[in-house]
């Protein structure tokens, strides 16, 4: 199921490749060897044509052993001072972000038609209900606002 992050899997792989030139440990041939390789790498997932291996153990094996066939033995020094929980939590971070924006995105458009139909609709008068019972009568709008409200407070927790 990791395969989902690879995206993210490159653009943390692009991250470290220049903390590793950053630090003296790569060659700036060999980063950018790396980060041109990791460029072929995605676009071959965005193309659809990356393919898994039966060897590939996990989404970081995949996408180390793709590079280094395109890229040679620099392709190995990716992988230098980097544990596969760093990779995972590296990915896990980036994919929660982007759908974290997605969701964010979402709700605001769900509010901004919660906010249009109230006002189409605000003289429409509707039962209110407490402990699944009618009670006294509401307005639709405000019904939907306090809806509207409860999201609002919600997006702005993410």
């Amino acid at each position: 199921f990791d395969k989902k992050m690879w995206s993210q899997d490159i653009e943390g792989s692009k991250a470290y490749a220049k903390a590793l030139k950053k630090t003296g440990i790569l060659s700036l041939d060999d980063m950018e060897s790396i980060l041109d390789g990791l460029e072929k790498v995605r676009m071959e997932w965005a193309s659809g044509t990356f393919a898994i291996q039966s060897s590939d153990e996990d989404i970081h094996t995949a996408n180390e052993r793709r590079l280094t066939e395109l890229i040679g033995e620099a392709g190995k020094k990716l992988h230098t001072g980097r544990s596969r929980n760093d990779q995972v939590a590296t990915d896990l971070r980036l994919w929660l972000r982007e759908q974290t924006l997605s969701a964010k995105s979402k709700l605001s458009v769900l509010i901004n038609v919660c906010c249009d139909v109230a006002e189409q609709h605000i003289d429409v008068i509707m039962a209110g209900y407490t402990h699944l019972q009618p009670a006294q009568p509401v307005r639709f709008s405000h019904w939907l606002m306090s809806h509207a409200a409860a999201m609002y407070r919600d997006m702005s927790r993410l």
